[in-house]
C-alpha cells in the first residue's frame, strides 16, 4: 500500500494523491466542517500539535529508524462521520494479522520487535477538535482553538486548550491548561507515576475529587470539603459544585491552579 500524502474533504469527495512508495516523509491537508475531529494515533513516537494558521487541517509526519526498515510502517488516513483519522500503523506481531486504522481509536494495532519512530507535526483550525495518542512518545498541544484530548503510556502530557483539555498517561506528567470549564462528562486527568496541573478558568466550578498516593494535593481555589480529610485525598466542591473533576496519580502531586 502506498502512502498518502494528502488529502482535500469537500462535500463527501475526498481525493488522495500518493507519495513515492521509498518516501519517508508525509504529509495532508484538508478542511475539516466546524465540530469535525481530527485524530492522530501513534504507538513510538511523538505528537506535537498547534494551532493552524490557516482554515485547513495539516498534518505531516517523519519515520526513523535504527534497525528496523522505515517502509514497513504506513500512514494511513480513514475519513469518516466523525472526522478524519491518521494512523501510524505498523506490521502485526500475530502472523496473518492485518493492523488497523479506526475512528475513535478502535481496531487492531500492536507490534514487535520494531523500532521504528514517527514524529507528527500538526496543525489544528478553528472550529475543529483534536484527540492524539500514542504509547511511547510524549503528547504536546499548544494554544489549540478547541476541545482536546490527548494520551500516551510512556510520556509526557502537555496540552493548552481553548476548550476543555483531557489527559491520560502512565509513565509521566501532565500539564493542562482549559480555556473552559463546561464539560458535560466527568472530565479525568490520570497517570501513575508523574505529577498533575491543571489550570481551570477562574470562574469554574466543580465536585472535585483528586487522589494522590505518594505526593501532595495543592489548590488556588477554595475547596469546600465533604468526608474526613485527608491530605493525600482531597473530596469536595469548587464554587456551585456541579461538573465532576477527577484527578489521579499514585507517584506524584497535584496542583489545581486559577488562571490569572
Amino acid at each position: 500500500m502506498k502512502a498518502i500524502s494528502h488529502a482535500f474533504i469537500g462535500l463527501g469527495m475526498i481525493a488522495l494523491t500518493p507519495l513515492a512508495a521509498n518516501a519517508q516523509g508525509f504529509r495532508w491537508h484538508g478542511a475539516l466542517a466546524a465540530g469535525k475531529t481530527l485524530e492522530v494515533r501513534g504507538i513510538n513516537g511523538p505528537i506535537h500539535a498547534t494551532r493552524a494558521t490557516g482554515s485547513e487541517a495539516v498534518v505531516t509526519a517523519t519515520k526513523t529508524a535504527r534497525k528496523s526498515d522505515t517502509a514497513s510502517v504506513q500512514i494511513r488516513v480513514v475519513t469518516g462521520d466523525r472526522g478524519v483519522t491518521i494512523c501510524a500503523v505498523y506490521p502485526s506481531r500475530h502472523s496473518g494479522d492485518t493492523n488497523e486504522c479506526r475512528s475513535g481509536g478502535a481496531g487492531d494495532n500492536d507490534t514487535k520487535d520494531n523500532d521504528v519512530s514517527v514524529a507528527f507535526e500538526v496543525q489544528v483550525p478553528a472550529g475543529v477538535e483534536f484527540d492524539g495518542s500514542t504509547v511511547n512518545g510524549g503528547v504536546v498541544g499548544r494554544d489549540l482553538p478547541g476541545n482536546a484530548s490527548l494520551s500516551t503510556v510512556n510520556g509526557d502530557v502537555d496540552v493548552e486548550a481553548g476548550g476543555v483539555a483531557r489527559g491520560s498517561t502512565v509513565n509521566g506528567s501532565i500539564k493542562a491548561k482549559l480555556g473552559r470549564a463546561d464539560w458535560e462528562q466527568p472530565l479525568k486527568l490520570s497517570t501513575v507515576n508523574g505529577g498533575i496541573a491543571v489550570t481551570l478558568p477562574a470562574t469554574a466550578s466543580c465536585e472535585l475529587q483528586a487522589e494522590t498516593v505518594n505526593g501532595s494535593i495543592e489548590s488556588d481555589f477554595p475547596v469546600t470539603m465533604t468526608g474526613r480529610i485527608n491530605p493525600r485525598s482531597l473530596r469536595g466542591q469548587i464554587g456551585s459544585g456541579g461538573r465532576e473533576l477527577k484527578l489521579s496519580t499514585v507517584n506524584g502531586s497535584i496542583q489545581l491552579i486559577k488562571a490569572s
